[in-house]
C-alpha cells in the first residue's frame, strides 16, 4: 500500500482519538473522503449515541461526495442501532470505494457490512493500517467480544522499584507530566477501581482533573471485603455525575453496608468471596453487565497481586522515576506472597517505552 493511502487512514486514526472518553461503549471511529486527490470531508464519532464517523464526514463534505473514496478505521456497521447501518448510508451516498482498517469484531456487524458494501458494486479494502486500528480499539475489542473489561494496571515506582518511602510517604513519586498523562486516562476509561487500603491510606477523590479543559470523571469502583470504608470518606462525598461502586462480600457489616447504600451515587456489589476477598473475576463480569468497558486499576501492591492473579489485567502501564530511595521494607508495585518459580512469573509482550516529562513510561501486554 503507497503513502498516499496510508496517509489518509493515518488521518482518520487521528480523528478517531478525538472521541476517547465520550463514545464508550462504542469504538472510536475516524473517516476521511477524498475526491479526485483532494479531501472534501472529515468525521469522528464524537459521543455515545451520536452520529458515526462516516455520517459526521459526510455532512461535512464541501461538494457532493458521489464517486469518492472513504477511509475509516472501522467496518461500517450493518445494522440499526442507535442510528442507521452505516454501511447503507455509503450505498445510498454512491462512493467508489471504502479502504476500511479492520473488520468489526461485534458479531452483530463482523463482515456483514463489508458484504453489504461489495453487493452494492462498491469497492471495498481491508487491512490498511488493521494493527493501529485494533490497538486504538483495543477497549472495544476486548468488551464486545468478552463482555468484561479492558483492565488497565497503572503504577509509579523509583528507578529502584518502590512505590514509597519506608515511611510510607508517596506523593510524589512521578513527575507533575506524568500525573496529568494519568488524569487523560482517567477521563478516557469508563472506571477506575482501588483497594480499600488506598483509600484509608490516601483519602482520594479519584476524580479527572486536566489543565485547561474539563475531564469527565470515571465511575469509582472500590475493593472492599468488610466494609472497612469510613462513612466520611471523601470517595463518598463527591459533586460528580459518576457513581461509586463498593464491591465488597457477605462478610461485610449488614448496618454499615445499609448506610452506605442510602448515601446518594453509592452502590453495593456482594461478590463470592475468593480466599476471603471479593472475586475480582466475578467482579469483571458484573461492571461488564453495567456497561463498564474499561477500567483504570490505581491500586496499591496488595490489589495488583490479587488482578494479576485473578488474571484480570491486560496491559501494564509503569512509570519509572528518576529517584532511588533504597529500604528493604519499602513498598514496591506488587506485593501478595510472589511467585516461587520464575518459570511461573507474569509474561509480558509488546512492550514500549516513551518519556514523560522527567519519568519513562513502560507500556505492556500481559
Amino acid at each position: 500500500m503507497n503513502a498516499y493511502h496510508i496517509q489518509h487512514m493515518q488521518r482518520a486514526l487521528e480523528l478517531a482519538k478525538l472521541g476517547a472518553g465520550r463514545t464508550s461503549p462504542n469504538p472510536l471511529v475516524g473517516a476521511v473522503i477524498v475526491k479526485e486527490g483532494r479531501v472534501i470531508g472529515e468525521g469522528y464519532h464524537a459521543m455515545y449515541g451520536g452520529p458515526h464517523a462516516e455520517v459526521n464526514a459526510i455532512e461535512n463534505a464541501s461538494e457532493s461526495v458521489e464517486g469518492a473514496e472513504i477511509y475509516v478505521t472501522l467496518e461500517p456497521c450493518s445494522h440499526y442501532g442507535k442510528t442507521p447501518p452505516c454501511a447503507l448510508k455509503l450505498i445510498e451516498n454512491r462512493f467508489s470505494k471504502v479502504y476500511i482498517a479492520m473488520e468489526d469484531p461485534n458479531p452483530l456487524v463482523a463482515g456483514r457490512g463489508i458484504q453489504m458494501l461489495r453487493k452494492q458494486g462498491i469497492e471495498v479494502e481491508v487491512g490498511l493500517l488493521e494493527e493501529e486500528a485494533k490497538a486504538l480499539n483495543e477497549v472495544f475489542i476486548k468488551y464486545i467480544t468478552t463482555k468484561k473489561p479492558f483492565c488497565v494496571m497503572k503504577a509509579a515506582m523509583t528507578l529502584d522499584g518502590k512505590i514509597a518511602t519506608v515511611t510510607g510517604e508517596s506523593q510524589w513519586i512521578t513527575s507533575e507530566a506524568a500525573r496529568e498523562y494519568v488524569h487523560q486516562l482517567r477521563h478516557e476509561l469508563k472506571a477506575i477501581m482501588v483497594g480499600i487500603g488506598t483509600v484509608l491510606k490516601d483519602d482520594p477523590k479519584l476524580t479527572t482533573r486536566l489543565k485547561g479543559k474539563q475531564g469527565r470523571d470515571p465511575i469509582r469502583v472500590v475493593v472492599d471485603s468488610t466494609l472497612k470504608i469510613p462513612l466520611n470518606a471523601k470517595i463518598l462525598h463527591l459533586d460528580s455525575d459518576a457513581p461509586t461502586l463498593i464491591a465488597t462480600t457477605d462478610r461485610a457489616d449488614s448496618e454499615k453496608a445499609t448506610a452506605l447504600q442510602s448515601m446518594p451515587g453509592v452502590k453495593l456489589i456482594i461478590t463470592p468471596q475468593k480466599d476471603g476477598k471479593v472475586d475480582l473475576d466475578y467482579l469483571m463480569f458484573v461492571l461488564g453487565e453495567q456497561g463498564i468497558d474499561s477500567l483504570l486499576l490505581e491500586g496499591g501492591a496488595t490489589l495488583n497481586a490479587s488482578a494479576l492473579e485473578s488474571k484480570i489485567v491486560d496491559k501494564v502501564l509503569m512509570f519509572i522515576a528518576p529517584k532511588i530511595l533504597g529500604g528493604q521494607n519499602a513498598p514496591t508495585p506488587v506485593g501478595g506472597s510472589g511467585i516461587e518459580v520464575l518459570e511461573n512469573a507474569v509474561r509480558l509482550k509488546g512492550m514500549k517505552a516513551v518519556e514523560i516529562g522527567d519519568d519513562l513510561l513502560i507500556e505492556a501486554r500481559i
